[in-house]
């Protein structure tokens, strides 16, 4: 059984872009975009294999600290040297195990139509995930964030086509108890989108928990689950040098039954990492590569992604900065190494900014442009993010999808194309040293799809805009926000999955969720 037909508001579904360019906006069609351009590369040879060295002799001589009681078993199991919690790896082991991991694979959520392919040139855009706090132009202030606040964020992360997938919780529902509150962002999640999903990996229950609810969205045996990845969970280690208890028991967890995962250190230069960029990128890479060794052990040829999260901070205040040319160069560093070692890469689209203004739209669109320049696969927080991640921003969301459109635009081969049509020999001798384009065939059958068409920025002249009304861009934004809320419906399910979905979330409440501290 189905759920039953309902009246259609204007738009439609999410999905259904042909109807999306006369609704609340007019937006690019889905796709996933391939990055054609040659990556930034500001590391020589020699400086690769500099950075590489300097990895393997972390690994080999500083060690890495592994809580994880399970992990290191399974390091001594290896060979590594265990001393206390301290790992110590060989790199000719460390890299047999990455010789294991996929350079590309798929996230198949439950719609199939959604399917993301992760590597290689490709290049997918993700909502912000994981602020406490939230601020919109109506509220006027940092508040804490809720349910609703999380839904709406989640609607706007299914509307947007280029949104490829939806990561942690776009705000952190405070007003859920944190014992119960994986299950209900989760149903949220798997019922008002039909993209890529992700699960925290903090603690077993939480893990467990999402593992089930996707298998069960996707109406799918548990064989099925397995066979190919359905969704992936993200760590970040504690930098410097250290991997925690939860974050490596899920990665675990979810390796073993086939799901897909990233591994991003969490380095400020000048803070946990060294104060060079190369020192920072170094810290990183020998992070990371010790956890997805450990996961090719486990589970070889499970999909693993290099994270970057490289940044510096303000050495007068100790704040993290993001979108600087610091950040840009370690991110493009990073993306270097992570071709070494034949790894899809995670970045981020990040920002200092405390509100929707110029310095959030430059520092992420730097950030943004870093992503496009190292070959990043995977860009997580690419809409939405403010005040160094502590707060969402629905405004910030919609004037950050505009840069990703514009970015996708960027990569569409009729942009670069240069065929008889683009050249337009004809079309320039009937114009002549004379006249004008506007009027001709040439322009007239190209008018409409000719150019990127924005829906946040206004390109009317001053007294135009004025006499409009003087709407500045956040407050465009705002009402965008709102006419997406207003026409939003959720992407069909099949009642008989939905009804079991709500009734996992019954049960496993009814057994207390998953523990917590106090």
């Amino acid at each position: 059984m189905t759920d039953q037909p309902r009246r259609r508001r204007s738009g439609g579904r999410a999905a259904n872009t042909a109807r999306r360019t006369t609704a609340a906006i007019g937006q690019s069609p889905w796709r996933v975009p391939v990055n054609t351009d040659a990556p930034t590369e500001p590391l020589d040879e020699a400086g690769v294999a500099a950075i590489h060295d300097g990895a393997m002799r972390i690994l080999e001589e500083i060690g890495i600290e592994f809580l994880n009681e399970e992990a290191l078993g399974l390091f001594r199991e290896a060979g590594c040297k265990v001393d206390g919690t301290n790992v110590k790896m060989g790199r000719d082991w460390v890299m047999e195990m990455l010789g294991h991991a996929p350079a590309e694979f798929t996230l198949t959520p439950r719609n199939p139509d959604r399917t993301l392919t992760v590597g290689g040139k490709h290049i997918l855009f993700g909502n912000v995930s994981s602020p406490p706090n939230y601020f919109d132009l109506e509220i006027g202030k940092k508040v804490p964030g809720t349910r609703e606040q999380c839904a709406n964020l989640l609607k706007l992360s299914q509307y947007f086509n280029c949104i490829h997938f939806c990561g942690g919780y776009p705000v952190e529902p405070v007003d859920i108890h944190a014992s119960v509150r994986h299950l209900d962002v989760l149903f949220d999640k798997l019922t008002l989108t039909d993209k890529v999903v992700h699960a925290y990996s903090l603690g077993p229950e939480r893990v467990d928990d999402v593992l089930e609810m996707v298998r069960i969205a996707g109406g799918l045996s548990e064989e099925e689950f397995r066979a190919t990845p359905r969704m992936y969970t993200n760590i970040n280690s504690t930098s410097p040098l250290k991997h925690d208890i939860p974050m490596i028991d899920g990665c675990l967890r979810c390796a073993r039954r086939g799901q897909a995962i990233i591994v991003t250190p969490f380095t400020l230069a000048g803070a946990m990492a060294p104060v060079t960029m190369a020192g920072a990128v170094t810290l990183s890479v020998a992070e990371a590569l010790s956890a997805i060794a450990l996961f090719q052990y486990v589970a070889p040829g499970i999909p693993c992604v290099i994270g970057t999260f490289t940044s510096n901070v303000d050495m007068k205040s100790g704040a993290p900065a993001f979108g600087t040319p610091e950040y840009m160069r370690a991110t493009q560093m990073t993306g270097q190494m992570a071709r070494h070692y034949g790894l899809p890469m995670r970045a981020s689209g990040v920002c200092a900014a405390n509100v929707p203004d110029g310095q959030a739209m430059w520092e992420t669109s730097n950030s943004l442009w870093s992503a496009v320049q190292s070959g990043t696969n995977i860009v997580y927080h690419a809409a939405g993010w403010l005040e160094g991640g502590l707060i969402a921003c629905p405004e910030k969301f919609v004037m950050d999808c505009e840069v990703l459109q514009m970015i996708q635009r960027y990569f569409e081969p009729e942009v670069v194309g240069t065929g008889p049509d683009e050249i337009a020999l004809e079309a320039i001798r009937e114009v002549g040293a004379q006249g004008h384009y506007f009027g001709i065939d040439h322009t007239q059958e190209r008018y409409e799809t000719a150019f990127y068409q924005p829906f946040v920025s206004d390109w009317r002249n001053f007294e135009a805009w004025e006499a409009a009304g003087a709407i500045w861009t956040a407050e465009r934004a705002h009402s965008t926000f709102k006419r997406i809320l207003d026409e939003f419906e959720a992407p069909p399910m099949d009642m008989a999955i939905r009804e079991e979905l709500g009734a996992f979330v019954a049960r496993r409440k009814a057994e207390g969720g998953a523990p917590t501290d106090f």
